[in-house]
């Protein structure tokens, strides 16, 4: 066990829950540290269901395509914890990690606080300590108490679309996790409202109508969509006739569009250069990602596509299989490990019009809240998928190796991305 992961053991026994949505915890560390939080540079939250990690990815090749520093929150991590924090647009290096989470314990003396909630404050304390131009902030789940929203002033805000997830936590309609959701907004920050279904716009509505906010929203105040394989984007400012993003699928012109509004809107020094720039050279690993080489893709042929993507709800498979309905046709293999707090009938769904040739299903390794390969196969069956449990990745793709010239997808988790990633030796940077 390295020393990042002796550290963070010893976080993760300090509460009992792993999720115990709160600030009541963090704040009187906070002040313990200085209150780093009310150090940061100019601070850009985003909350939402899905796309999150992508609306940031892209703010992020903006501002370092115009020459920016930035720092970046994102949560959960692939393979390394590292991958949460970036500072000053470069990943956080062991030791200054280490030396921070242990300062943080050290300070924190074992009081009760969750893991998430102490990785937050070190990171906070990290991002106040280093130099930077802007920090991009993704909420972990919510909003309302999630620990990044403890920032008081940020320059503005981000819902991206609201859909069920984390229903146990946040609550089972949309309109109850939209309320969570719009937790981030602040009274004098400026909000940008990605596309969203009618219950989460009535309350987000409601909710800046209460702080004197006036968000712009997506498909109202501002447009993007591809033309002729081009993103083309419309606002009150004009038209950009751009290049199309380097993430893969539909939903990344949405993505894009929605982290160009923002730009815009919130004022930042990004030119339509450094927009074209920023969407050549844009990465998010585990989303619609193609893996050309590595231990796992050497287990297919040439003639076969292996593609990851981390989507872990219906609202993300729904996505992704648009992307994949878009391809020219193969036979489409899926291989599928998730989380026992979703469903895995709305995470199959979404699939069946693409009529996979197999589905074969496991269980993500190393992690106990994980619904057993055999449980998905059973659940999928009841509702016509041609489904089998397997022990893991790579006897799936040994499977999928006899189906010619398949387009195998894994998908169903970002744990299962992760895992995939570390085994196929493809480390995030």
């Amino acid at each position: 066990m390295s020393r990042t992961d002796a550290i963070l053991a010893r976080l993760s026994q300090l509460h009992p829950k792993l999720i115990d949505l709160s600030l009541d915890r963090m704040l009187p560390l906070l002040e313990r540290l200085g209150n780093p939080h009310e150090k940061l540079p100019p601070v850009i939250h985003v909350a939402g269901t899905n796309g999150k990690g992508s609306t940031i990815a892209y703010l992020r090749a903006f501002l370092e395509a115009a020459g920016k520093t930035v720092h970046v929150y994102n949560s959960p991590h692939l393979v390394r914890f590292n991958e949460r924090i970036r500072l000053a647009s470069k990943l956080v290096e062991t030791p200054v990690l280490d030396a921070a989470l242990e300062e943080v314990e050290l300070i924190n003396n074992g009081d009760p606080i969750t893991f998430f909630e102490v990785t937050t404050v070190t990171a906070f304390k990290l991002f106040a300590e280093t130099p930077a131009d802007y920090l991009l902030l993704e909420v972990g789940m919510g909003g309302t108490y999630d620990t990044t929203n403890v920032v008081k002033t940020p320059l503005g805000t981000i819902i991206t679309p609201v859909d069920l997830d984390h229903q146990g936590f946040l609550g089972n309609t949309i309109g109850k996790i939209a309320v969570n959701k719009a937790g981030i907004l602040k009274r004098g920050a400026k909000a940008v409202i990605g596309i969203q279904q009618p219950d989460a716009r009535d309350v987000i509505d409601r909710a800046a109508r209460r702080l004197g906010v006036t968000p712009i929203y997506q498909g109202e105040e501002f447009y993007g969509a591809e033309q002729e394989g081009r993103l083309v984007f419309e606002d009150q400012d004009g038209l950009l006739d751009l290049p199309p993003p380097a993430l893969i699928g539909q939903h990344q012109f949405e993505n894009a569009a929605l982290a160009i509004a923002a730009a815009r809107h919130f004022g930042l020094p990004i030119d339509e250069a450094a927009f074209a720039q920023g969407l050549r050279k844009v990465t998010w690993p585990a989303r619609m990602q193609p893996l050309r080489n590595g231990h796992l893709r050497d287990l297919l042929s040439p003639s076969h596509e292996l593609w990851l993507d981390g989507g872990h709800n219906a609202h993300g498979s729904r996505a992704v299989a648009k992307a994949l309905g878009a391809m020219p046709k193969k036979p489409l293999v899926l291989v599928l490990g998730m989380m026992n707090t979703r469903a895995p009938e709305d995470v199959l769904a979404p699939y069946m019009p693409l009529e996979p040739v197999k589905v074969f299903t496991l269980t993500i390794p190393g992690e106990p809240n994980a619904h057993s390969g055999e449980e998905i196969a059973r659940r999928g069956a009841a509702i016509g998928v041609p489904t089998e449990a397997v022990s893991d990745v790579e006897t799936a793709l040994k499977a999928a190796a006899g189906i010619a010239n398949a387009r195998v997808l894994v998908a169903g988790s970002l744990y299962l991305a992760g895992d995939v990633l570390d085994k196929n030796s493809t480390l995030p940077d």
